[in-house]
């Protein structure tokens, strides 16, 4: 068996249960029984990482949250919570406990786009108002999240503005198809106008002035090459670098899975003492080999940005190239190449 390196990242859905009805995403209908759901203890298996995102449905409808929180700070140093902010004290007296915290409030749009797509009134003053409240408090890494279906790219133009307004951060993401989702229609209909908003963005985001957001501009990239069904521009490394945790503690290497294609567990934190016994199996080796070979060409953050960081030169290269066009006043070169790095050829080929 090869040599595995410890995992850096870690994504944790705490529950599936969620006050959202989300038209691009069913996890709502397909609620955990929260006696079944892990809890912190189940957490202690786990191996000192860099980074760890929670998220749900939505986490705070577990109000045993705090001692997840404080179980995982035992294993990082850095955590952001992905949520909806429907339940606003929750987020701020976690804040308060933790004022290092981050969080990524999910808001598709303006208010009226918001509601309408996450399916509950209100919801985008609720997000608004969390954000706010924490920004007040001196917490500082928040800012919004922010998934592009059909129709609300546009929004999403108007998301950003405000969030560079409030000095807060922006990331995006375009609809997919998972397990994850309980969603295999998903599919971006209105693309012209859905790529134009994103390269309008990356034009935005490259005349910034921190080297981030200019990777962040390779991200969005990503996403309209995902869009226009391009074959993924850096290869999927998920289950070397990053995993998944399910409600159940299935490990998985993505939340991109879907059974039509293939869906493999790497094991259950339930039955290890030691994460890294289950991340050195043969059955995690077995998820990895399909890996290498998946059909699927996702583009979504928890495995695009670990492997932009270990392929750093290309998305360097391209945001200094396009970085310089821009203070040239140039329009940015939209390249979205495939870059050889030795991967598997089979990869992103479909069936």
């Amino acid at each position: 068996m090869p040599n595995i390196q410890r995992p850096t990242d870690a994504s944790i859905i705490v529950t599936y249960r969620c006050p959202m009805h989300c038209k691009m995403c069913n996890i709502w209908n397909n609620p955990t029984e929260p006696k079944r759901e892990l809890v912190a203890a189940d957490l202690k298996c786990l191996p000192q990482l860099k980074f760890i995102n929670i998220t749900g449905g939505e986490p705070f409808v577990r109000e045993d949250l705090p001692e997840i929180i404080e179980e995982c700070y035992r294993h990082t140093g850095r955590i952001v919570i992905s949520t909806s902010g429907w339940f606003e004290d929750r987020v701020i007296d976690l804040a308060k406990r933790f004022p290092n915290i981050g969080v990524r409030i999910s808001i598709e749009g303006l208010s009226q786009k918001n509601d309408d797509l996450r399916g509950r009134q209100g919801g985008f003053d609720r997000g608004l108002r969390t954000l706010l409240t924490l920004r007040s408090m001196g917490v500082k890494d928040i800012g919004f999240g922010c998934t592009v279906s059909n129709n609300n790219s546009t929004d999403m133009l108007s998301l950003y503005r405000l969030s560079r307004e409030l000095g807060m951060e922006f990331a995006t993401a375009a609809f997919h198809n998972s397990f994850y989702f309980h969603k295999y229609d998903n599919e971006i209909t209105n693309r012209e106008r859905v790529i134009a908003d994103f390269e309008q963005l990356i034009e935005w985001q490259l005349q910034e002035n921190h080297p981030k957001s200019w990777f962040r501009a390779f991200f969005n990239m990503g996403l309209i090459n995902y869009i226009e069904g391009g074959r993924r521009m850096l290869p999927c490394e998920a289950g070397m670098m990053n995993f998944f945790i399910d409600p159940y503690g299935e490990v998985y290497p993505c939340n991109g899975l879907e059974e039509r294609f293939w869906k493999a567990s790497m094991g259950n934190i339930h039955d290890t003492e030691d994460f890294m016994t289950l991340w050195t199996s043969e059955q995690a080796e077995a998820v990895r080999v399909k890996v290498r070979t998946c059909p699927k060409n996702c583009w979504m953050v928890g495995t695009a940005a670990p492997v932009m960081k270990k392929y750093v030169r290309h998305p360097a290269a391209w945001a200094l190239r396009n970085k310089w066009r821009s203070l040239l006043g140039k329009k940015p070169v939209l390249d979205k190449q495939w870059y050889d790095v030795g991967q598997d050829p089979r990869q992103g080929m479909g069936k």
